[in-house]
């Protein structure tokens, strides 16, 4: 059942010194938006700007009703910003795009059509992408590696042009710079992930927020959303095999050099190899008390979640007097 104060649709953008480009992009959105006669919102996170972007957005949140202004105390990244958009958005569709104007607003009613085909998201493939190849070529590699790694298969993971269901951003939580990985955490979540091409503009205004060094933090997000995946709810699978491991191979040399003892050799405490055993022997029990620990953490977490939330439908018949329906549960 939709609130009261429930809309169609919610339009999220992430601004950091954009000032140029706002009015442009409104213009375009209110364009694209307003002949399909829904109840709309978007809504615009200054992230920290400098350059007069905030006296922009005040500008549009006074002309137009259906602007809202959220601005972050200072820059902490697009990640947060999103995040932002996300608890501030009321439509049971999202969509999330970029301020510099590269992002075609009237693709939307396109990203529209294919959430109605059965997807939770769609992400926005640009097909013909309009940055020069540094920025490309790199792109082009962590896209192939991350589908490899992740088996979801999108030509441009990264995109910032994305639409989704209401369901599915309340189930995607993102920090960090987890942000290129929203289809992935949506993926590995259970939700049904697609993809459109879009067009892609050449950047009129100001230049790129993102150096070279986004693609090193890419790849250790990757990794952290891989191990999320794998390993968030079950941390001793991870900590107690490979301490498991470790201990094994301590063990076995400490008993081979317990076996020549028995046989007659001696000047062992002098190896260096019955050191490295006994390490192995404790960094391997390290390993496993670490990954216990873990566990007894995830499971307090565990506690306190309901299990409805990772539950896409409910089909019952009427309830009967021993067994009544709980208000959570959909039909």
């Amino acid at each position: 059942m939709r609130l009261p104060d429930s809309l169609d649709l919610s339009l999220i953008i992430p601004v950091y010194n954009e000032r140029d480009s706002l009015k442009v992009l409104h213009e375009k959105i209110v364009a694209a938006v307003a002949p399909l006669h829904l109840q709309w919102e978007v809504i615009y996170i200054d992230d920290g700007s400098s350059d007069g972007s905030a006296d922009v957005l005040a500008e549009l949140f006074a002309n137009d009703s259906h602007v809202v202004v959220a601005t972050q105390r200072r820059n902490f990244g697009k990640s947060l910003a999103l995040a932002t958009g996300f608890a501030l958005a009321r439509g049971a569709i999202v969509i999330t795009m970029d301020a510099d104007l590269q992002d075609e607003p009237a693709e939307i009613p396109n990203m529209l059509a294919k959430l109605d085909e059965g997807y939770d998201v769609v992400s926005g493939w640009k097909h013909n992408r309009q940055d020069p190849f540094s920025k490309r070529g790199p792109s082009w590699v962590a896209n192939r590696v991350t589908s490899l790694m992740t088996g979801l298969h999108l030509r441009d993971m990264n995109s910032g042009f994305k639409a989704y269901r209401a369901t599915a951003v309340r189930q995607i939580h993102i920090y960090g710079d987890l942000h290129r990985y929203i289809p992935v955490l949506a993926h590995f979540a259970g939700f049904k992930v697609g993809e459109i091409p879009v067009t892609h503009h050449p950047r009129q205004f100001g230049q790129s927020k993102y150096g070279p060094g986004r693609f090193i933090r890419g790849g250790l997000d990757l990794i952290t959303v891989l191990f999320l995946n794998q390993y968030g709810r079950r941390p001793l699978h991870l900590f107690g095999g490979g301490g498991g491991v470790i201990f094994a191979i301590g063990l076995f040399i400490n008993a081979f050099l317990s076996i020549e003892w028995l046989l007659g050799r001696r000047g062992l405490g002098n190896r260096p190899l019955l050191t490295f055993g006994v390490l192995m022997m404790l960094v391997g029990i390290q390993f496993i008390t670490i990954g216990l620990l873990a566990e007894l953490i995830v499971s307090f977490i565990q506690r306190n979640e309901d299990p409805l939330n990772i539950t896409a439908h409910v089909h019952r018949g009427e309830a009967t007097e021993d067994e009544p329906v709980r208000e959570s549960e959909t039909t």
